[in-house]
């Protein structure tokens, strides 16, 4: 159980939080929500012990681990598997000691401690974790400082998972991963076995992967059970039942106050009057629900929309090097009522196919046309470097419109949904939010026909996501999507394309069936992800399979004589802890006592062998059977 008791803490001066107190049972998987800049981060910091309170305290059981993703992503030389497993410190520092342990009481003590945390599948666990988070096996075995700032932060993730501390903390995990990867991390949330809080601003997160949230308003924190679209309702209730005891208590207040000014001048019904002031005393008020507006997102609409379709593209191929395009054999067509999502692992090509359509990148092969004074506007997250640190939003939009009298520019600020205290503010200042929505202003400055928003999302809290769904779906132009927001997707868009195998297909799914089909593959191999259309008949098919089965005999064949070679290997290992968890062989037989752990770790490093073979000849056999 965590218990957070009458804490308060400040940031610069700021009070964040105000003797706040919750608790958190054993096992929870906890939402923790509010605004940017509530004081979540900073709650976090101090569970941690990274900062101290003002006041109150945070109780965690005693040896309770508390994990986090590291801040900086590990760069080192060492292969991304090796940095995971270097994560669960008791088992490196106990396969340390084993290698110079004498004393037949601790050598028992260090085998059956690792035994215990299940140490001989670490790799395994470890390599499992790294392919749900994109790594294929060849990738695993890459040096980290071979990949960019983006996919080690996945590998600080992987870390801190494979170590499974007590406590997990994750602060917007999600804004370093596709939409598969978050899929991912949601199944595995949904099943870890210890507490987690997460700080996420992904609805389908908390209302998949949590059970509890605990909600950051007002300097307080407050518990509910559930998730995310029960928290709100539970909360709409409350606020409702508030707002109604507040009308009440505001009512009877002035009944009371009524009383008392009309008679406390009298001296017959002075005693009256002070027993009237008492109660009012005594009553106390009812705190306003306070409503945290949200500025709105405006689209301007397109003046004139061409006529379908808004691009053809016919045998396009584009990439980077040429003669090595990144997508190839695309055949699709835009419509000017589109709303399109597109799906599929970073590095498959989405922004790739993006920066394609909206003319960042030239066609290598095909024909790629677009209609006659088509209008695109594109926003990308990392775009948000590309503005100037030390001018105001009104500054950046003067320039695209030098002419236009004052009002009319802090007009064109306010659509963005900047406050008007933040129109005079340098870009510098801003938070991500605000740089977000000031960057998807001006990419859609000029109203164009077709709006590209490659993770438009990364800065946006839950209300800010909610405005930029009603933005879009008043915008009257076509839609290319990229998102790991799920609820977004769903909310917004009508197709979905695939970018996977080197090109761009039309997925014929919905989203429900596609986080089926990412996660009941197991791990992510993206390039490995199909889209079949089932064209045979049901006998046809049987009768297909039946021919792949005798073909794939032999191989099945084997994988039968590595199972049952694995049973007896766990078995054997079984008995072989049993022995070396007895002390009083290491003092009659230590020479006995040695060869037993000799045998020990011959066994397990054949049960590893055959394992790690297992998987790939059964990948090998369900690759076949399914092609």
């Amino acid at each position: 159980m965590i218990t957070i008791s009458d804490l308060s803490a400040r940031i610069a001066g700021r009070l964040l939080l105000d003797h706040a107190s919750v608790t958190l049972p054993s096992g929870t998987k906890a939402g923790l929500v509010g605004r940017n800049g509530a004081g979540k981060s900073t709650l976090f910091r101090v569970i941690t012990g990274d900062m101290g309170a003002e006041s109150g305290a945070v109780t965690i059981p005693k040896n309770a681990r508390i994990g986090q993703v590291a801040q900086e992503a590990p760069g080192t030389e060492d292969s991304l598997i090796e940095i995971v497993l270097a994560a669960d410190k008791e088992r490196a520092s106990l396969l340390l000691e084993s290698e110079t342990a004498t004393d037949p009481h601790r050598i028992a003590e260090i085998q059956m401690r690792l035994v215990d945390i299940d140490a001989h599948s670490a790799e395994a666990r470890a390599s499992s974790i790294l392919a749900g988070l994109g790594f294929n096996q060849d990738a695993q075995l890459r040096p980290a400082s071979s990949f960019s700032g983006g996919w080690r932060m996945r590998v600080a993730l992987a870390s801190v998972l494979f170590a499974q501390p007590d406590l997990l903390l994750l602060d917007e995990p999600t804004n370093y991963l596709d939409l598969e990867g978050t899929l991912w991390l949601e199944d595995y949330i949904r099943r870890y076995p210890y507490t987690v809080i997460i700080i996420s601003h992904d609805r389908d997160l908390l209302n998949n992967a949590v059970n509890a949230i605990v909600h950051l308003d007002q300097k307080k924190l407050t518990f509910y059970r559930g998730g995310y679209d029960q928290f709100e309702r539970q909360k709409a209730e409350n606020d409702e039942l508030q707002m109604k005891a507040k009308a009440k208590n505001d009512a009877a207040r002035k009944h009371l106050q009524s009383f008392i000014d009309r008679f406390k001048a009298k001296a017959s019904k002075a005693k009256q009057a002070q027993s009237r002031v008492k109660a009012l005393e005594r009553m106390g008020t009812v705190a306003s629900v306070i409503e945290d507006h949200v500025q709105p997102i405006t689209f301007p609409e397109p003046e004139k929309q061409p006529a379908s379709p808004i691009v053809a593209i016919n045998g396009g191929a584009v990439g980077y090097t040429p003669g090595n395009p990144i997508l190839k054999g695309l055949n699709l067509r835009i419509d000017n009522d589109d709303r399109i999502a597109l799906l599929g692992s970073n590095g498959n090509g989405k922004s790739t196919f993006a920066k394609f359509i909206s003319g960042k990148l030239a066609p290598e092969s095909g024909d790629l046309r677009l209609a006659p004074s088509l209008k695109i506007g594109f926003f990308a997250q990392h775009q948000l470097d590309d503005l100037i640190p030390d001018e105001t939003p009104v500054e950046h939009v003067r320039k695209l419109m030098p002419q236009a009298p004052e009002a009319k520019v802090r007009a064109r600020v306010a659509q963005m949904g900047l406050a008007t205290e933040k129109m005079a503010t340098a870009a510098k200042d801003l938070s991500g939010g605000e740089k977000a929505r000031l960057l998807m202003g001006l990419a859609a400055f000029h109203a164009p026909n077709l709006l590209i928003l490659d993770e438009p999302t990364n800065h946006l809290d839950i209300d800010s996501r909610r405005a930029l769904i009603e933005a879009l779906n008043d915008y009257d132009g076509a839609v290319i999507l990229i998102s790991h927001d799920r609820h977004l997707i769903e909310a917004t868009v009508d197709r979905l394309w695939l970018v996977n195998n080197g090109t761009v297909t039309t997925f014929e799914g919905d989203m429900d069936e596609y986080r089926d089909l990412i996660v009941s593959s197991g791990k992510k191999k993206e390039e490995k992800v199909e889209v079949a259309v089932d064209a045979a008949s049901k006998a046809d098919q049987r009768k297909a399979n039946a021919e792949k089965r005798a073909t794939l005999a032999p191989l099945k064949k084997k994988i039968n004589e590595i199972e049952s070679l694995t049973a007896k290997l766990e078995k054997l290992i079984q008995s072989l802890d049993a022995e070396l968890a007895d002390p009083a062989l290491y003092e009659k037989a230590p020479a006995k006592a040695a060869q037993k752990v000799k045998e020990r770790g011959e066994a397990a490093a054949k049960l590893s062998d055959a394992e790690e073979q297992w998987l790939l000849l059964s990948s090998e056999y369900e690759e076949a059977m399914a092609g």
